[in-house]
């Protein structure tokens, strides 16, 4: 079993696109993970979704638990206030985090050992032709999980 036997069409978004419609669209298909392509449709950064959340909650309490559990509700910022007028390259965490990308002909334990050691849901199949590359699919745990649960 190969990569493109798993790939799967999973929605993207521009890195050059607004925020908060990249913001509804995570939320509306639940995705695990938001999937940015650059200009030339090529995976520009794969982001978990509690990273994505990194926007509403101060510095201060992340690095403190005690600080976090002092926060009330109100005093977090609304996500979409936060977002307006910001591109997805700018919502992104400061250190961007490099795409978990694979070749159609990677095997699907390398694709399940990149996902735990990156940490990350998501893993886009892209395929060269040596001048072009392009983004054909993604795997997403849940799929690779399902692989594994059904084979005999």
């Amino acid at each position: 079993m190969r990569a493109r036997d798993l790939a799967e069409p999973y929605p993207a978004v521009s890195a050059d696109g607004d925020a908060v419609t990249a913001a509804r669209l995570f939320v509306d298909r639940r995705l695990p993970a938001l999937l940015v392509l650059d200009s030339d449709q090529r995976p520009y950064a794969i982001v978990p979704g509690s990273q994505l959340l990194r926007v509403v909650v101060p510095n201060y309490a992340l690095e403190d638990s005690a600080q976090a559990l002092a926060l009330h509700d109100t005093e977090l910022e609304r996500l979409a206030e936060k977002l307006a007028g910001l591109t997805v390259a700018q919502w992104l965490p400061r250190h961007r985090i490099l795409p978990t990308v694979v070749g159609p002909d990677t095997g699907i334990a390398q694709v399940a050992a990149l996902m735990i050691r990156t940490h990350t849901p998501l893993v886009a199949v892209v395929e060269s032709d040596g001048q072009e590359t392009r983004t054909v699919g993604a795997i997403t745990a849940a799929r690779l999980m399902e692989h594994f649960l059904t084979q005999e």
